[in-house]
């Protein structure tokens, strides 16, 4: 490996990692992540990689991994110059600068599809990526409003594993929904309604997409007009909801094992 020695935080090569904060991108479509697990799952996926910044301790540890791709720039810094450059203390030693992938195309997604509606918090957007992964649903919908799969905490809740899912970014949710059933999908709406079906009693379709609503308000009434059914999850008297990535596990889990 052909080291980059770091001294100066204000070199120009360093700036990536000082402007592209939590959900913001560049024209190039650049985007930041941290942490060893985070850098080191999207280091086996097909990201393209631009530099990591890293100390020397990550580079000895980590040597034949980083060996096997062909990354231009490698800095090595002291964890203290790391700390700089972001603005605040890092429990991590290593990022990574790299470039979102293309989204997947609509009509070539999965037959099981995790869609989210509205979803503000980009901590719920990783974590739902993350329990997708691991149960086996491997293709995300989320729409262009809302926080990017890609940015840099929903990487770090999702430990990378939204490297692992097919994503797709859509415009609109009625017309998506619509070339969704068209493509024989089953659209599955996660809401409390007077005949929302309880999750036990749901029977599992072949094709079907799980929308999840937003934290706070839900399913908008017109959305849920034009989808196929609507399910619930049980609870006791007097408890409304779950957190919205919660739900999504329980409801994913459900889907996948029926």
């Amino acid at each position: 490996m052909n080291l980059i020695k770091i001294t100066d935080i204000n070199t120009k090569h360093l700036e990536v990692y000082k402007t592209l904060r939590d959900n913001a991108f560049d024209d190039k479509d650049s985007f930041v992540a941290d942490s060893p697990k985070v850098v080191n799952l999207l280091l086996q996926s097909d990201v393209q990689v631009h530099s990591i910044l890293a100390t020397q301790e990550y580079y000895d540890a980590h040597q034949e991994l980083l060996n096997s791709k062909n990354i231009k720039s490698l800095y090595v810094a002291k964890k203290e110059l790391m700390q700089n450059i972001v603005g605040h203390k890092i429990h991590h030693n290593c990022m990574m600068h790299g470039k979102r992938p293309q989204p997947t195309r609509l009509e070539v997604l999965g037959d099981k599809i995790i869609m989210l509606d509205e979803i503000s918090s980009t901590e719920n957007v990783g974590s739902i990526a993350r329990s997708a992964a691991a149960l086996g649903v491997n293709s995300y919908l989320l729409p262009k409003q809302g926080p990017h799969p890609y940015s840099r905490r929903s990487l770090r809740v999702s430990m990378g594993h939204i490297a692992k899912l097919q994503t797709h970014i859509y415009e609109d949710v009625f017309e998506t929904i619509e070339a969704l059933k068209e493509a024989g999908y089953t659209i599955l709406a996660a809401e409390i309604t007077d005949d929302s079906i309880d999750l036990a009693k749901l029977e599992v379709p072949k094709k079907w997409v799980l929308l999840m609503g937003h934290e706070g308000k839900g399913i908008a009434k017109e959305i849920l007009d034009v989808c196929d059914k609507t399910v619930k999850i049980e609870m006791v008297e007097g408890i409304k909801s779950f957190n919205v990535s919660v739900a999504a596990s329980i409801m994913m889990y459900k889907l996948m094992h029926s």
